[in-house]
């Protein structure tokens, strides 16, 4: 037996060894309990807890306006990727390969952290028509993960690609 479930039957036996009478269906009318596909939740009202402010927040951004963001990422970015996590601390192993690649070259590279916003993740997939992330972009054409930069990687194809932004971003800059 699980320990949530030995815990769980702990309490259980508590509370009915009270002497209260207590059934499942007198918690969910007391708004202690909820049920879902036959799984009870506890939910406690008036928890301070439970208060708005510990809520998450959801910016509102209508979808016209992340598909904006997302044509303006990836036309004003010459390489753009949208990862799980930030290139400084990716947060999974397809977007840290995907960064490491792309860093051997040596040029500026944007990103957006598509775990901190799911509708900016779906209009991501909806522009690309590409469900999986990470999504790579260079010079606004949509290139793929992680597995297609490697493999450009290996073959030379990404070097020949991003010849001209190496060349830029190596060039001396005029104040």
């Amino acid at each position: 037996m699980s320990m949530a479930r030995s815990l769980s039957n702990l309490i259980w036996k508590k509370v009915m060894s009270s002497g209260a009478t207590y059934s499942p269906r007198n918690l969910v009318e007391a708004g202690v309990l909820t049920e879902c596909n036959r799984k009870w939740y506890a939910s406690m009202p008036d928890d301070p807890d439970s208060h708005d402010d510990f809520q998450p927040k959801k910016k509102i951004v209508d979808s016209a306006s992340l598909k904006d963001i997302v044509e303006n990422d990836v036309k004003s970015n010459p390489v753009m990727i949208y990862m799980k996590g930030v290139p400084d601390a990716p947060r999974c192993g397809f977007s840290a390969l995907a960064v490491r690649v792309l860093q051997e070259y040596g040029i500026p590279l944007h990103a957006r952290n598509i775990l901190e916003d799911s509708d900016l993740k779906n209009s991501v997939k909806a522009f690309s028509n590409w469900p999986t992330f990470p999504q790579i972009f260079i010079k606004g054409e949509f290139i793929g993960g992680s597995d297609i930069i490697l493999n450009m990687h290996q073959s030379g194809e990404l070097k020949e690609k991003l010849k001209d932004l190496k060349e830029q971003s190596d060039a001396p800059k005029e104040d």
